[in-house]
């Protein structure tokens, strides 16, 4: 739990990292990702699929030629499947005219840098199952996370800080009822070495655990101590060649390093006021999604290659039309402010920014309904996720569902297929890209067929 074990997630030796380098297989349009990974499935027809013409199927039944016998839930098993309408208007936003929620107006203003896929599919019809996958590529944990296999492949880019951070928001407006744990497994390194998996960051007090030093430690004293313990562990190192002693020595080394780098890093007192305002009013509080973008901003700055952010409270079967204004309210802006702040940095077009959750939701309604008041069950097989920068074409939309918002009828896109374009993106064939584990060359996309999206590339 302390920062040595922390900063296990992404120390390589310069050696190592320059020979990890070497995995990259054509020039990357991207150097850093930022995944905001909406926890718990945002409904996508309240928030990117209008389906206008759904207001004249209210409260009536969803036709079984569309549901098709398709798996569902038991919290709607044998329950009549009621069609909701979203109660929010859409509207056309930008010079693309792509389509937006009124519950989205900060991420509207920067539709053109937006690219829509309206036709993510997924495998897993229940939150933890479906977050493992969409984080590591498989259903069953203890795989390597998305971040830990770009640190593996391409190594750091800064020598002083983690290469895949995670931040999860300490809070969220729309409420706390029914929202699931998160698992470490998400950005674990599973089969990979140690090394490479996620650094959790903390809401509040230290960033990392036990950052600072001690009352009667010094800086001073930490070295020396840290000096004593890598001679040890050296010669630890040459009695038995386990190579996890070396992952351990650049740790050390890298948890003294963090004290002054994370500090500075996290200090938000250079920022000037118009940045601050970009973000809005909650970047203000620690532990907000909105200062977490913020923090993201900075890290991307920095040189650190993977940061993954995480929003819970979107797994709204009752109640979805007050909770979601207030999911709304909390990534609009911040979301926005991040796509702004990086584009003005000129940073945006080598950052890929990723917005999404791990399935959809139904257009049958769970609970009450009414034209205000309604619910939604999960839904795999059809939901929205959006990129941005990173070499993505801005201003479009990809994919299309049919009238309900239920099946994909143009251009279907596994969550192996957009692994594998995010991978593309850093210039990395994630068919190359393996790991001899089990007998099995591993690979993020695992041995289905995966491709890259090409069409919504630049």
């Amino acid at each position: 739990m302390g920062l040595g074990t922390t900063a296990l997630a992404s120390v390589l030796s310069q050696t190592q990292s320059q020979a990890a380098n070497q995995i990259a297989h054509f020039p990357p349009k991207a150097k850093r990702v930022i995944f905001l990974f909406m926890a718990g499935a945002p409904s996508q027809l309240d928030l990117f699929d209008d389906k206008p013409d759904l207001v004249n199927q209210f409260n009536k039944p969803l036709p079984p030629s569309v549901s098709n016998g398709q798996r569902v839930t038991a919290m709607t098993k044998g329950k009549a499947q009621l069609v909701a309408p979203s109660m929010f208007k859409f509207s056309r936003q930008g010079q693309s005219g792509l389509m937006m929620s009124e519950l989205l107006p900060h991420l509207s203003g920067m539709a053109d840098d937006l690219c829509i896929i309206k036709s993510l599919h997924t495998d897993a019809i229940n939150h933890d199952p479906a977050k493992t996958l969409f984080c590591t590529g498989s259903q069953i944990p203890g795989k390597a996370s998305l971040g830990a296999w770009l640190s593996y492949g391409l190594g750091r880019m800064n020598e002083n800080l983690p290469d895949f951070v995670v931040m999860n928001s300490a809070f969220w407006t729309g409420g706390t009822g029914n929202v699931q744990a998160l698992y470490s497994r998400l950005w674990g390194s599973g089969f990979l070495p140690s090394k490479h998996q996620g650094v959790s960051f903390q809401p509040s007090g230290d960033p990392v655990l036990f950052l600072s030093n001690p009352t009667g430690v010094t800086t001073r004293s930490r070295k020396t101590m840290l000096d004593l313990v890598s001679e040890l562990n050296r010669d630890h190192l040459n009695e038995i060649g386990d190579p996890e002693i070396r992952t351990t020595i650049a740790q050390q080394e890298m948890a003294f390093r963090m004290q002054s780098s994370v500090p500075e890093l996290t200090d938000l007192s250079d920022e000037p006021q118009q940045v601050l305002d970009l973000y809005g009013p909650e970047v203000q509080k620690s532990g907000s999604f909105a200062r977490n973008c913020l923090l993201a901003r900075r890290m991307a700055e920095r040189g650190v290659r993977f940061i993954q952010l995480f929003h819970r409270g979107w797994d709204h079967h009752v109640g979805l039309p007050k909770k979601l204004r207030g999911q709304a309210y909390d990534v609009d802006q911040a979301s926005a402010g991040l796509l702004q702040d990086l584009k003005q940095r000129g940073l945006l077009d080598d950052t890929l920014v990723v917005f999404g959750g791990e399935f959809g939701r139904t257009t049958y309604c769970q609970g009450k309904l009414t034209p205000t008041q309604y619910g939604r069950d999960h839904h795999p097989r059809s939901f929205s996720v959006w990129m941005a920068g990173g070499g993505i074409q801005g201003g479009i939309s990809y994919g299309q569902t049919d009238e309900f918002s239920y099946n994909i009828v143009e251009n279907p896109v596994h969550v192996r297929d957009f692994n594998a374009t995010i991978l593309h993106q850093l210039g990395i064939d994630h068919n190359k890209l393996t790991f001899p584990f089990r007998g099995l060359d591993q690979k993020l996309t695992g041995v289905e067929e995966a491709h890259v999206v090409k069409d919504i590339l630049t």
